[in-house]
Parts: structure tokens; sequence; C-alpha cells
């Protein structure tokens, strides 16, 4: 195999180029190494050039450039993930193959992964170019969705009617992964969480963290998510599929909560906690789910208030349990303060001690709502048409929210 050639083919001539793929009996092991490494250390390289070297300029601040050594740390991280998420999609487009009439082969399933993955590298690389890089790095990754589609019919064999549903649960997996990916990236660069890591494991003394801190999450993140992987490198040796499809599940749900594994509280444990008035209107509705699969259990309780004025007001509690790490990552890559305004709403975002807060303030007699996540994991949120908005935050507040973050 010819990395340039299959790279180039791949994104000239995909059609041909998988069919190719599809005959190809390069064994995993050699696609790694010979094949997603590579492509994923340019990649990474980029990223360090572009953060280390050229930084990012800021208007009136000036250019902020990565301090060389947190810059390492990320392209180590990077490099890493990319492999860890050729991993994880792999195992993903497996266990959804027959779920679209297709045929389960982890094989050709880590080989979709891997090559749909080509565009996203190269729009890495072209993302460093100054001023239009980072667009035309978009559009190019945007192209790995229809490399994407064409693949999982030719490898997975899943007929061809099929293959949009199919590429688009995958997406929406790997657009969730790569969230969580990204947000722990910008962690390190603004706090370089993983640099004692990389330090460590090259001989120097060991550094310890507060559980609690930033640094302390990542560092217990990076180990639940090595765990992850060598869970599912036992499961594939094994030849298990159940085994396997478990192994897939708990390395993604690891990922999405930050290395949490939580599972949410039962639903009679949060419907008390909605009251029969809110705002001085009586409940007119209420329902309550919990859903998921092991490791991604969400779990939600809402009612709906209202008069015959034509006023209504809902109230939510959901307990994000399983995903309870994509509200962490955010505090830990310190994703805080936001002010936007326009002719039609006033719109905040910020940080009330340990909470978070969404406002969204209408001027035309619009919809008001009033949004507080909880321990990084309870999102309670308040919204009414014909209640101005010190009343839907008045009925946010006036549960028991002490009580609902204790929950956890």
């Amino acid at each position: 195999m010819n990395i340039v050639e299959r790279a180039k083919n791949i994104m000239l001539t995909p059609k041909t180029e998988w069919d190719a793929i599809a005959a190809d009996p390069t064994p995993t092991q050699g696609l790694i190494t010979g094949y997603v490494l590579p492509l994923a250390a340019i990649a990474a390289l980029a990223g360090f050039v572009s953060a280390v070297v050229i930084g990012t300029t800021v208007p009136i601040l000036g250019t902020y450039r990565t301090p060389i050594v947190w810059g390492v740390a990320l392209l180590i991280y990077q490099l890493v993930m990319s492999v860890v998420l050729v991993y994880v999609m792999g195992f993903i487009i497996d266990a959804l193959a027959s779920t679209f009439g297709g045929q389960k082969n982890f094989n050709q399933a880590i080989k979709v992964a891997a090559y749909a993955y080509t565009a996203g590298w190269i729009g890495h690389v072209v993302a460093i170019v100054p001023f239009i890089g980072w667009i035309l790095g978009f559009v190019i990754g945007l192209y790995g969705i229809y490399l994407l589609y064409l693949g999982l019919p030719r490898l997975m064999k899943n007929p061809e009617d099929k293959s949009i549903g199919y590429t688009v649960v995958v997406v929406l997996v790997a657009i969730v992964v790569g969230f969580v990916i990204a947000a722990v990236a910008g962690a390190i660069t603004g706090a370089a969480g993983l640099g004692a890591a990389a330090l460590r494991s090259a001989g120097s003394p060991r550094v310890t963290y507060d559980r609690d801190s930033n640094m302390g999450k990542l560092n217990e993140f990076g180990k639940k998510m090595e765990e992850a992987g060598k869970r599912m490198e036992a499961a594939q040796k094994s030849g298990d599929q159940k085994a396997q499809m478990e192994a897939a599940m708990g390395a993604l749900g690891t990922a999405l909560s930050g290395g949490k594994g939580v599972e949410p509280v039962q639903l009679e444990a949060l419907k008390p906690l909605l009251p029969e008035k809110a705002a001085g209107l009586p409940r007119t509705s209420q329902s309550s789910d919990r859903s998921g699969v092991a490791g991604l259990m969400v779990a939600k309780v809402h009612s709906d208030y209202g008069d015959q004025s034509g006023k209504s007001l809902s109230l939510e509690v959901v307990d994000t349990g399983g995903v309870a790490g994509l509200t962490g990552l955010a505090g830990w890559a310190m994703v805080g303060t936001s002010d936007k305004e326009n002719d039609s709403q006033i719109e905040r975002t910020r940080k009330d001690g340990n909470r978070m807060v969404h406002e969204q303030i209408s001027k035309k007699g619009g919809t008001n709502e009033y949004t507080v996540v909880l321990g990084d994991r309870f999102v309670v949120t308040g919204r009414g048409t014909g209640v101005d908005f010190d009343g839907v935050k008045g009925a946010v507040t006036s549960l028991d929210l002490g009580k609902i973050e204790s929950l956890k």
C-alpha cells in the first residue's frame, strides 16, 4: 500500500478507490501503522506549527503562541486520540452494520473509519494557512462525510438505500466523540494538562494533581480512556462479537462521560422536584423518560404549566448521567462568559460560582429562557411564553437546586 497514492486516490477518485480498499488484504495493525499514524502525525504536526509557531491572533491583544512544552503535549494527545478515534468509530460502524442491512466485519469497518478520516487529516494541514486556511480545512473535512457515504455500502455491504441513514448515525457519533476530544485538547492548550504525563513517561519525577482540579480531571480522564482502549483490544482478540459491542459502547461512554461512567438517578427521585404550580400557573401535564444504553443513560422530567390567558411555562430537569462529561469538559476548557444582543433578544452565558447559567431574554414579548447547569451534570431549564424573564428565572430558582445538585 502506497500511502501517498492511496490518500490521493481516496480524495480524487473515491468510488473506484473504495473498491480497491475493499479487496486490500492489509491487516488492521498494518493499516494503523502504515496509514493512520503517518497521516495523523502530519496533521498533529500541522497543529503544533499552528499553535506554537504561527499562533492565534486576537484583535487588540496581539498574537498568542502556545509554549513549546505544551505544544508537544497537545501534539502527542492529538496523535494518540486519532488512533483511538479510528478504533472507536470502527467498532461503532461494525456494531451498526446489521441494523442497516450490512455485514459485520470489524477489519472492513476499521478501513471505512480510517480512510474516511483522510479528508479530516488533510483539512488539518490546510488549516494552518493564514486567514483562509481554517475555512478551506473545514470544507475539506466535510468531504469526509461523502467518503463515508461511499465507503459504507462497498465495505459493509449495506443496501445503497440505507447508506444515508447509516452515514447520519455514524457522523452523529463522530461529532460527539470529536467534541469531547476537542474540548480536552482545548483544556490542554490552556492549562497543559497532559504535559506532565508526557514528561513522566520520559522519566521525569512523578507529578500529582488534586483530583478535583482541572489537571486532576484531565489526568483521570486519560487513565480511563487508556483502560477503555485495553478492553477494546482484548475484546477484539477474543472474537466475541457481544464483548466487542460492549467494549465499543464502553469506550464511547468513557469518552462522553469524561471518564466518570455515571448512571442517572431514578425517575422517582426526579419527579417530586417539579411543583404543582410555577410562576402562578397550574400544572397542565407532566412527563418523564429514562433512556439510552448501558453507560449512556439520560433521565428527564418535564412539566408544562398554563392558564386560559395564554401564558405558558415549562420546567425541565435533565440528569445527563452517562454524558455528564460533556458539561464537565466544557468547564475544563473554560467555556465561560458570553454576551450577545440584537433587536429581538439578549443572550448571556456566565459562571455563577461552580454553576453555569444561560439566559435568553426576549425584547418583543416572545419566549424567555433560563438554564442552570448543576454539578457539571444536572441541567435545569425554564422556558416561558407570556411570562416575563424574571418570572421564568424565579420559577427555576424556586426549585430546590441544592437538593438536585446533591443527587450526584
